[in-house]
């Protein structure tokens, strides 16, 4: 029997409930006219009353062409960013030394910035843990959870895997280990080395050990603590306080009714340039690492048609998915990589160092432990070119990332006590980052300390497929290589796409089609106009400027999150 008094009891995303799951990803009602995309707190919480209605301040048309926009956020984001995608193809050569200059400058001048801030991201989670505000639960006091912890930790693995992975799970690490090795190099009284720290000059144990936990520290308890903050932020202000998902949300204890006047547009905006340009540099990265595999399969030329090409047809099939809305198969299509990624991790376990990937995945643990304080600080350090154009870079492109898979995580994670929420996304994806990182830069290392030399001689972009071609089946695991960046591609593609075009429409989540086209084509456009004026510069240049001024939205959303947190508490008493 039930009990209809019961909140749980008929709680319409209970887990392991598909009719309720799959809507609450999709976010579209032409699918399930009957799903309630952000259902209201459930329990004591406390609502923010405002006067303010979703769409209020949207331009909306539904004749020929069918769009619903935020006439401020859309308007003013979509003009700055074509006129950027077209000054940087109409001045491709000129614009190369300035992408170049500018990220020089920024990193080099606000590398202490970036490092600061991420460690007061992974201070305040660490203190949210252990303090009785991780009892306030996402959604509301009665609520449950709309996935069962096993689909929940599924879906932040999937979130732990991308590009990034595939571009840089041999390259960082057989880097660090290189630039560690050889140890500081000193020109003029500066060094000039790309060394972590002192390096371990001449001292291969000491330089892998050290390789590996600076590469860690990369992907580990601070990018993951960026996402955890915008991902908290937009959950508790949605589910909690039932305000539309998306930035401007977060900051009422700050403005008040005031994000929904000029300054909310501007955090929405800000929100918009990270995202593109973080989606953009991700792409670019995608398209490079594709090009460089079928030049080493198939003697394809690895040219800048080439990589066009490539992000043409690849937009295009994103495009067709957010045109007919088919999330079953991009949801197959992603399921289906991540098997394939599985799969490639456990070939070079069981064909590379084997069972030693095991113990190396704890010792790799252990030294990131002990070199996390001195790779966090910020300052006193002479190791510029690492902490600049490394962690800087690295920083600044996570936090341009946050809000896109900050909103996939907080659409996942309703109905769970903040400690649960904040324990599992700074745990769960960083642990299969830390075993991704060991399994495929571990064994690039030990190839290399076995005397081949070609993977610290190939570019970023082959350094995979070199280390692939060490092993067996090589024409085999380099092409599902290949279709793991390709498939990463579209999928970022297409949620980067719908997250975009959420902020972009003042928060809602069931906007028309043609403007998830639009975004669609401009995050593939601007892929190729920064490739194409300045390659990995113009493609770093761009995720740091845009990183920046957004690092400063997050500082603000950190006290944001302290005080709604602390209103909830009250609430419950």
């Amino acid at each position: 029997m039930t009990d209809p008094t019961d909140p749980h009891q008929n709680h319409p995303g209970r887990p392991g409930d598909p009719a309720y799951e799959e809507p609450i990803l999709d976010g579209r009602p032409e699918d399930t006219p009957e799903a309630e995309p952000l259902p209201a707190p459930e329990g004591a919480t406390e609502v923010i009353e405002t006067d303010y209605e979703i769409g209020q301040d949207n331009l909306a048309h539904s004749f020929t062409l069918e769009f619903d926009i935020h006439k401020p956020v859309f308007t003013i984001s979509a003009l700055c960013i074509i006129a950027i995608t077209l000054a940087s193809l109409i001045f491709q050569h000129q614009l190369d030394p300035f992408f170049q200059g500018m990220r020089d400058w920024l990193t080099g001048n606000l590398a202490w910035f970036f490092l600061l801030a991420a460690n007061v991201f992974v201070l305040l989670c660490i203190g949210l843990i252990v303090s009785p505000l991780g009892n306030v639960r996402l959604g509301g006091p009665d609520a449950t959870p709309d996935f069962s912890l096993a689909s929940w930790f599924a879906m932040l693995f999937a979130a732990g895997m991308g590009i990034g992975l595939m571009f840089y799970g041999v390259s960082e690490p057989m880097s660090h280990f290189d630039t560690s090795l050889a140890g500081p190099v000193v020109e003029d009284g500066v060094r000039t080395d790309w060394a972590p720290l002192q390096g371990a000059a001449g001292d291969e144990m000491a330089a892998r050990r050290l390789g590996m936990a600076a590469t860690i520290f990369h992907w580990g308890l601070h990018p993951w603590a960026i996402y955890a903050i915008v991902a908290l932020a937009l959950a508790l202000f949605s589910f909690n306080k039932g305000l539309p998902l998306t930035m401007r949300s977060v900051f009422y204890p700050i403005l008040g009714d005031r994000i929904w006047g000029w300054p909310g547009h501007i955090i929405d905006i800000l929100a918009v340039f990270a995202t593109i340009f973080g989606l953009a540099t991700s792409l670019g990265f995608g398209a490079q690492q594709a090009t460089a595999g079928l030049n080493f399969l198939f003697d394809i030329p690895a040219s800048n048609t080439t990589m066009v090409l490539l992000i043409v047809a690849i937009t295009a099939v994103a495009m067709i998915s957010v045109i007919t809305g088919v999330e079953k198969g991009v949801k197959r299509l992603s399921e289906t990589n991540m098997v394939l990624a599985f799969l490639l991790l456990l070939f070079v376990i069981i064909v590379g160092p084997k069972l030693a990937v095991f113990s190396a995945f704890f010792a790799n643990l252990k030294a990131y432990a002990q070199e996390l304080i001195p790779l966090s600080n910020p300052f006193g350090r002479d190791d510029d070119n690492f902490r600049h154009g490394w962690t800087a870079f690295y920083w600044a492109w996570w936090i341009s990332w946050s809000p896109f898979v900050g909103m996939f995580i907080a659409r996942v994670s309703r109905g769970r006590t903040v400690r649960q929420f904040l324990v599992a996304v700074l745990l769960v994806p960083a642990i299969v980052s830390v075993l991704w990182m060991t399994t495929f830069g571990g064994t690039a290392i030990s190839i290399t300390q076995a005397g081949f030399a070609g993977i610290s001689d190939a570019a970023l972009e082959l350094k995979l497929f070199v280390m692939l071609s060490q092993l067996p089946w090589t024409q085999i695991t380099s092409f599902i290589g290949i279709v793991l960046v390709i498939v990463f591609f579209i999928t970022s593609s297409d949620s980067g796409s719908l997250v975009i075009d959420t902020i972009s429409s003042g928060g809602k989540v069931n906007s028309p089609a043609p403007q998830r086209v639009f975004w669609c084509t401009v995050e593939g456009l601007v892929a190729i106009a920064l490739l194409l004026a300045g390659g990995l510069d113009a493609l770093q240049a761009m995720a740091v400027s845009t990183g920046f001024p957004f690092t400063i939205v997050l500082l603000g959303a950190c006290w944001a999150i302290v005080k709604g947190l602390m209103a909830e508490r009250q609430e419950l008493k």
